[in-house]
């Protein structure tokens, strides 16, 4: 054994390999003995090398896909023995409806929502097991529901927060529902109460609770596709004033304002479209982030038109406005991870108007390249009739001494 590098023997007989080459390859016997001799040496035993499994062909990390179509993930892999290749999905019992092709790749077909997730590629055999994972995305879905909701229990109030979910491809918003625990409710049934997220949110504070009351929350995603599922249920108890032999201080009236909403938001008709303009918040605790425009048109859902205007802007104009159709606007400012309420809506009615260029920006002079093209656009036409002119005048000149040889 001292002949070969990282062979040894423990104390009980064992041998120990510690790198497996070739050299390992055998038949062995083990002989045991003592001052009296020995009793003869064990069967024979064979040392074979075989090979772990290893991926010939990976999936990638991640992969997008429309609801209802067809997704195939590759996997291969090879070792000795031949590896087996099976496909589960992180979290969840079984292959949820999809299939595994002769080459082990995984068949969607077609695409469902409930598929969307982590799935894993494991490669085992006698020798040992490896695996490798992928991310499915389902485009074109309601959102999925929100993770990890959490209830920090306040004076009177509750700060919900919780990470989103998918949103299944289209922008989401957020809403948070609670109602109270009673013991003997008046109704069969009691209501919950539902208060919107602002836009790009992920905590809203509760207020107007009742002290020592259990409440139950939950947030709810939707798109433009509908609702995703509730969260799961939270339950929570709001603090009450503390009990002291000392009466407690009044509490102050004035109530400390984060952020409030952009002010003073007006809408003017220019000959390039809609031009808003706003005053900035009146009150902010730290320096504004940005704004962001939201629209509504014929009485529909609010939609965010344009959420990477500058804090430094008060106005923007807004073209590509549909004929003959009414409009609303309203904006909301950010400053850090605070989010105002929306400002004052102001109503656009575009009956009559002409129909914009389909691109917002703010108003500006036309680009350099844009003035460059207009001024030589100019300058070719104006030395076209100049030479046009002189053409002319030639042209009249030559029928005019032909006229004048004829008479004579």
């Amino acid at each position: 054994l001292s002949q070969l590098p990282g062979w040894s023997m423990r104390p009980d007989g064992s041998i120990v390999i510690a790198t497996g080459n070739d050299d390992a390859l055998g038949v062995y016997a083990c002989t045991p003995y003592n001052s009296y001799g020995t009793a003869g040496e064990s069967q024979p035993t064979r040392v074979l090398l075989k090979d772990p499994p290893a991926f010939t062909v990976r999936p990638k990390e991640e992969y997008f896909q429309e609801v209802g179509r067809e997704l195939v993930i590759p996997c291969a892999a090879h070792g000795d023995p031949p590896p087996t290749i099976t496909w589960t999905k992180v979290g969840s019992a079984g292959r949820s409806g999809a299939q595994v092709d002769g080459n082990s790749s995984l068949v969607f077909r077609p695409l469902v929502k409930e598929q969307h997730g982590v799935w894993e590629c494991a490669a085992t055999n006698q020798v040992a097991s490896v695996s490798t994972a992928t991310s499915v995305h389902v485009l074109g879905t309601s959102p999925h529901a929100v993770t990890n909701v959490s209830v920090l229990p306040l004076l009177l109030a509750a700060n919900i927060s919780w990470e989103p979910g998918f949103d299944g491809g289209y922008f989401q918003r957020f809403s948070v529902w609670y109602t109270p625990l009673v013991k003997h409710p008046p109704r069969a049934h009691h209501d919950w109460v539902s208060l919107s997220v602002p836009v790009g949110a992920q905590h809203l504070l509760v207020e107007n609770l009742q002290p020592d009351m259990s409440y139950q929350f939950s947030v709810l995603a939707q798109n433009k596709l509908g609702s995703g599922p509730f969260s799961q249920i939270v339950t929570s108890v709001p603090r009450g004033f503390p009990v002291t032999t000392v009466p407690p201080e009044p509490p102050a009236m004035t109530v400390r304002v984060f952020l409030s909403p952009p002010q003073a938001l007006t809408a003017n008709e220019t000959a390039r479209g809609v031009l808003l303009r706003w005053e900035p918040p009146a009150q902010f605790s730290v320096a504004l982030s940005g704004y962001a425009l939201e629209l509504r048109q014929d009485k529909g859902g609010w939609e965010v038109l344009d959420r990477s205007i500058p804090s430094t802007k008060t106005q923007v104009l807004v073209p590509g406005l549909i004929k003959d159709a009414f409009y609303e606007f309203r904006l909301v400012a950010f400053a850090g991870s605070y989010i105002s309420d929306p400002s004052n809506t102001v109503n656009v009615s575009t009956a009559g108007m002409e129909v914009y260029p389909s691109r917002t920006q703010l108003p500006e002079l036309l680009p350099q390249p844009v003035l460059a093209g207009v001024i030589g656009g100019i300058c070719f036409l104006s030395v076209a009739v100049i030479f046009s002119t002189m053409a002319a005048c030639i042209m009249n000149r030559r029928r005019a001494a032909r006229v004048q040889k004829r008479r004579q």
